[in-house]
């Protein structure tokens, strides 16, 4: 299928889904797959549907620096444990426009550039709000109760990786310490999320990237999208 045509049919498929309360969409994938580029189509898309479009990601909720390196620069333990903040994830954005949350909720709570905690005023989300986070490890346990819908970005890891060095190689200080670091860290990391939480496999929807002119979308028949599309499945859960 073309590009605007997967991405229109996924747009659909999200905005048919109400809870009666803000729907908490979460973009996953591993690095270079493409999941900024898909969530913010996904945003423009949606923002069509008089909606309210809440478009953040998981990279305003970094732990400090001395944390996220405890480790080693390197380390692929340090990069899947030690680099977001998940608890603020959860109180400050997911829980709030959860059930019974108060929809009051914030986008960040770390400022990366200066490496130090923010504490970012409340904003309230409208009750028919779609909230849309991109990021990595998005259905580990810490969060997979705070998203009502799961897209998992697919793209093999070759073609994923090119896609970050070269994106990565200016702020990391060339091909070849980008090209580095993805093989210490990032892959190695992105393949222990993969053994402890079968991302792929969890999803509500498969977006498969690698050709990004001409994507691949599937939609699991039992997850929140396919029960929304059949009115004998029951509501998608909360």
């Amino acid at each position: 299928m073309t590009r605007a045509r997967g991405v229109d049919e996924l747009a659909a498929s999200i905005a048919s889904v109400s809870l009666g309360r803000p729907l908490r969409v979460a973009i996953d994938g591993r690095l270079g797959s493409g999941k900024t580029m898909l969530a913010d189509e996904l945003a423009a898309r949606l923002s069509a549907s008089a909606r309210p479009i809440i478009r953040t990601s998981i990279d305003g909720f970094h732990r400090p620096k001395a944390e996220r390196y405890a480790r080693g620069r390197t380390s692929p333990e340090g990069y899947y444990h030690d680099s977001r903040d998940l608890a603020a994830v959860v109180k400050l954005l997911l829980a709030p426009l959860g059930p019974g949350g108060d929809r009051r909720y914030r986008t960040a709570s770390f400022d990366l550039a200066n490496d130090r905690l923010i504490d970012e005023d409340a904003r309230l989300a409208e009750t028919d709000a779609i909230l849309i986070v991109d990021g990595t490890f998005l259905q580990r346990p810490e969060l997979r109760g705070g998203f009502d819908v799961t897209i998992y970005v697919a793209a093999s890891d070759d073609i994923a990786t090119a896609r970050g060095v070269s994106r990565d190689a200016a702020q990391l200080g060339g091909i070849a310490a980008a090209t580095e670091l993805y093989a210490a860290r990032y892959r190695p990391a992105f393949a222990l999320y993969e053994c402890l939480c079968a991302p792929e496999a969890r999803a509500d929807a498969i977006f498969n990237n690698d050709d990004l002119e001409r994507p691949h979308l599937s939609i699991r028949p039992d997850g929140c999208l396919g029960a929304a599309h059949d009115p004998r499945r029951s509501l998608p859960r909360t």
